[in-house]
């Protein structure tokens, strides 16, 4: 008995950091499924630890939250292919892509963003010295893929009516708005309309003969 109690190992720890991925991962998924309303004693069912253990790692539900945001808008995979598409590409061609690109970044992003607008902005009123990380960090994602749609308009910068990151967030804000309604109404234009009334304006009559 003594042999087999010495000849057992205890599961090696996991790393803080370790830790908080998967209570942020467990925390996203439950988000996903149920809204912000989910608890941290679901959340920690979820993960398998003891509600105790979330609050060794975070503060609060509100430090949870701005974790996951900060998660939820990392934009490393939105970057990567926006940077793949080809300048070369008529510029209808290139938008489009984008879009393809931007709405599957802006639905993972979801109801987590949706937190930061409400609760954040409550918090950072009532906290003013001391601004949420999330939303922070949420905003540092958005510029650099703001950033990164305005690289795509660089063949056409001398022809532009506005500078390029001016039309980059313009767009972006455009697909924003669509993916806060997954339903999309009837009445919502189809992507390669939208991309086209962005390019060449409301007129039919004042579309140019060029791409």
């Amino acid at each position: 008995m003594t042999g087999q109690t010495l000849g057992r190992r205890r599961a090696p720890g996991m790393s803080p950091e370790l830790r908080r991925q998967m209570i942020v991962r467990s925390t996203l998924s439950l988000i996903a499924e149920r809204g912000l309303a989910v608890t941290t004693g679901r959340i920690a069912r979820a993960a398998g630890i003891s509600e105790a253990t979330i609050f060794h790692v975070f503060t609060d539900k509100g430090e949870l939250l701005d974790a996951c945001a900060a998660e939820a808008a990392r934009p490393d995979d939105a970057l990567r292919a926006l940077a793949g598409i080809p300048l070369d590409a008529p510029v209808t061609a290139r938008l489009l892509a984008s879009a393809d690109v931007l709405e599957a970044y802006l639905t993972r992003m979801g109801t987590v963003v949706a937190y930061l607008e409400t609760a954040g902005h409550a918090r950072a009123r009532h906290e003013p010295a001391a601004p949420t990380g999330g939303l922070r960090e949420v905003r540092e994602a958005v510029d650099s893929v703001v950033s990164a749609l305005a690289a795509l308009l660089a063949p056409e910068e001398e022809s532009l009516r506005l500078p390029a990151p001016q039309i980059a967030r313009t767009f972006f804000d455009l697909l924003f708005a669509r993916s806060r309604n997954p339903g999309h109404q009837a009445g919502d234009p189809p992507l390669p309309d939208l991309v086209q009334l962005l390019v060449h304006g409301a007129l039919v009559g004042a579309r140019p003969s060029g791409p």
